[in-house]
């Protein structure tokens, strides 16, 4: 039997009190099969929540995969609209330039895989989209924002780096970083909730790399466990900027209903305009979960738990220390003119995390660490989910040009301009 010092007693008594577990299961379930059934049955469901603002949301048309976008989508664009960004970059790039091994994660328009390099055989994460499907959601903005914020992540060591970004006539490619420490969302699955000075590192890292994008002007928008990769050596890596908004400046809003349900901010359920401070109870909220199990609104039904994030106040559990208890009541207060980081952003918040950022990065603690691996296709850290999936014949084919539809023609239409290369000078 495993011994488990006092604190970690208590956090485990509080995560396996009654009711807990089975609570814990279904958020789990939820997640991994994303909410967009859920939200359907629940918004023609008799139950309704009386608050008038949750109504408003239940009665709109439910997003997919737990993801809330625009509500109001425009038409789509005509041939004249469409996005170009200039010639490619890298036209001599293709998917036979990879050998893809295994499926790692999964998305609305696409997958993520493992692939190595044929030529060098280095390892890459290759998130490879649809057009179409892209096209058919009207989200090729956010696609090309995700481009174009990945491109900026050169600097930062806590951000997910694009190496280059290829085409073909029904594909987009992203040639990524390979995290092979898994999602936090599946440690954390695995675990159901970390000792407070795990949490508080971690929780220290996302904010360093939160307070890199809004120095760029980048609101991040959908920071969640799924969406925070860990490296072999123990770090956080933020990933997935899809959500991003670029050019919100230190005082600028945007109002844009998007995010994920469990970590949306009052004022985006209430509709207002809303700015970086979003960002910060996002924080929040995954601090609260990576200590407690569940995020801190949390309802297994979704008009109660946006209910409770409008108007239920904070409540904490004795068993974390004053620190951990005032960072939270400051980043979750529900009056973003209030809330830690309003005023200052990062500035303030660096001062709090300080011990945890200043360079050299600290190395985490032993206790931190992904468990060795034997190598880079040793996946004992990413879900079986994805890991079991076979790899799709088409992924690394480029299609034959006479098969191509019209449909298709026009989806490469809309992404002129979407491969990159990096510049030797970037690598000086």
């Amino acid at each position: 039997m495993t011994l488990k010092t006092e604190t970690e007693k208590s956090v485990l008594t509080y995560s396996k009190s009654k009711g807990i577990v089975a609570l814990v299961t279904a958020f789990m379930k939820q997640r991994k099969m994303g909410l967009n059934d859920f939200i359907q049955r629940l918004a023609t469901n008799s139950y309704a929540c009386k608050h008038p603002e949750v109504q408003s949301i239940l009665n709109l048309s439910p997003p997919q995969d737990a993801e809330l976008m625009d509500m109001n989508p425009s038409p789509p664009p005509s041939p004249s609209q469409q996005i170009n960004l200039g010639p490619s970059s890298n036209p001599s790039a293709k998917p036979s330039d990879f050998h893809f091994l295994k499926v790692i994660g999964k998305g609305s328009f696409g997958k993520v895989l493992l692939a190595r390099h044929r030529s060098d055989d280095q390892f890459y994460a290759v998130k490879v989209l649809q057009k179409k499907a892209i096209l058919k959601k009207k989200e090729e903005k956010h696609i090309m924002s995700e481009r174009n914020v990945l491109l900026k992540n050169v600097k930062h060591p806590f951000l997910v780096g694009l190496h280059y970004s290829f085409q073909t006539t029904d594909k987009l490619y992203f040639i990524l970083d390979y995290i092979n420490g898994g999602e936090l969302f599946y440690h954390l699955q695995r675990e159901r909730c970390f000792l407070e000075p795990r949490a508080r590192f971690y929780a220290a890292e996302i904010a360093s790399a939160l307070g890199y994008l809004h120095s760029l002007n980048i609101v991040y928008r959908d920071l969640k466990p799924e969406n925070i990769l860990l490296d072999s050596q123990g770090h956080i890596i933020l990933t997935d900027f899809g959500l991003c908004k670029e050019n919100i400046e230190p005082k600028g809003t945007t109002s844009t209903f998007c995010g994920t349900p469990e970590y949306l901010a009052p004022e985006v359920l209430h509709k207002q305009p809303y700015d970086r401070t979003v960002d910060w109870w996002c924080l929040g909220a995954v601090l609260y979960e990576m200590l407690y199990g569940l995020p801190p609104f949390y309802s297994r039904n979704t008009s109660e738990m946006y209910d409770n994030i409008l108007n239920k106040p904070l409540q904490l559990k004795p068993n974390i220390s004053n620190a951990a208890r005032h960072l939270l009541e400051g980043l979750l207060q529900k009056d973003r003119t209030k809330r830690l980081g309003c005023t200052d952003d990062f500035v303030l918040f660096y001062s709090l995390t300080n011990p945890y950022l200043s360079p050299p990065h600290p190395t985490p603690p032993l206790s931190f660490l992904p468990p060795s691996q034997t190598g880079p296709n040793d996946l004992r850290h990413f879900d079986p989910e994805f890991t079991d999936e076979p790899v799709p014949s088409s992924i690394g084919c480029s299609p034959d040009s006479a098969l191509v539809t019209a449909s298709i023609k026009e989806a490469a239409e809309a992404f002129v301009g979407f491969s990159y290369a990096p510049s030797m000078d970037s690598y000086l």
